[in-house]
């Protein structure tokens, strides 16, 4: 479910840049969340999927 949620958010994340939205400061928000959650799962030795 994450890994579906972080691919959303990456694909959000293009088509901000592609289309230079306001939304694009959103996205590029909740990418880092996402990252930053996926690599604390990593770091507590949880599988990151």
């Amino acid at each position: 479910m994450l890994f579906t949620i972080a691919a959303v958010l990456i694909i959000l994340w293009l088509l901000g840049m592609v289309t230079a939205y306001t939304m694009g400061g959103l996205i590029h928000v909740l990418l880092v969340i996402a990252i930053v959650v996926v690599l604390l799962r990593v770091i507590s030795g949880r599988s990151p999927l």
